[in-house]
Parts: structure tokens; C-alpha cells; sequence
């Protein structure tokens, strides 16, 4: 659950921002988030539906001055779950299906905005070691 992953070259990266509505925190839409989570690693993992891996953030605030091109203007709170898949296609065939719409429901009704956005990964890469 907290081990490291391991992401093939030419995955696809589905970008998913989360807006929570007013008054609702994160510890409200922990077990959704969790469990909607749970069914796409179980039910679509690898052979099953080609999803491969996935991460859940929160923002933390920080907007980088030095990486900002305009000034670093401050962002709202929100959330982002990254998955990655082998093809668009079977991310689309598991979000239609209706064991994820049901978890997503759920979520979605706490949330006052949800924009996922997909992207073909082009580079990777990390440092030699020594």
C-alpha cells in the first residue's frame, strides 16, 4: 500500500484534481477516496483492466517561485489522485463500469469539482547511482 512503484515507459498518466465543497475535509471523503481506490487496483489491476499503479496528494500550499513562470499565484486546496494505466481506452472502459461509478458517486457527491486529464508520458528517468 505504501511500497514504491514501478511505472513502464509509455504509460499513461490520468491527472485528476479534486475540489472538496465547502465544509467538507479530507478525513470526510478518507474511506470514499480509499475505497474507490481499492476497486480500481483490484478489479482493473494489470491483466484485469490495465490499470498499473496510483498515488493520492494533497496540495500542500506551496507554489514554487523559482518554477513559476508570471509570479507564483497561490492555488486553492485540493487534492490530486495520479493513476497510471497501459492505454486511455482501458482507463475509460473501467470508469464506465459500474463497479467504479458507484465508488466515484459516492465521492463525487462531497466534491465540488473533479477534472481528470490524461497524458502520454514522454520522459523518465532518475539519477546513476555511484
Amino acid at each position: 500500500m505504501f511500497e514504491p512503484i514501478n511505472l513502464p515507459f509509455g504509460a499513461k498518466m490520468l491527472f485528476n484534481t479534486v475540489k472538496l465543497k465547502p465544509g467538507v475535509k479530507f478525513e470526510d471523503v478518507e474511506l470514499a477516496v480509499g475505497e474507490m481506490c481499492n476497486v480500481v487496483k483490484e478489479t482493473y489491476g494489470g491483466d484485469k483492466g490495465g490499470f498499473i499503479a496510483g498515488q493520492v496528494f494533497r496540495f500542500s500550499g506551496f507554489v514554487s517561485e523559482e518554477g513559476s513562470l508570471g509570479g507564483a499565484t497561490p492555488a486553492e486546496e485540493h487534492y490530486a489522485i495520479v493513476t497510471y494505466w497501459r492505454s486511455f481506452d482501458e482507463h475509460e472502459r473501467s470508469h464506465a463500469d459500474k463497479a467504479f461509478t458507484t465508488k466515484f458517486d459516492a465521492l463525487a457527491t462531497m466534491c465540488s469539482e473533479t477534472k481528470e486529464l490524461g497524458y502520454d508520458m514522454l520522459w523518465q528517468g532518475a539519477p546513476e547511482h555511484a
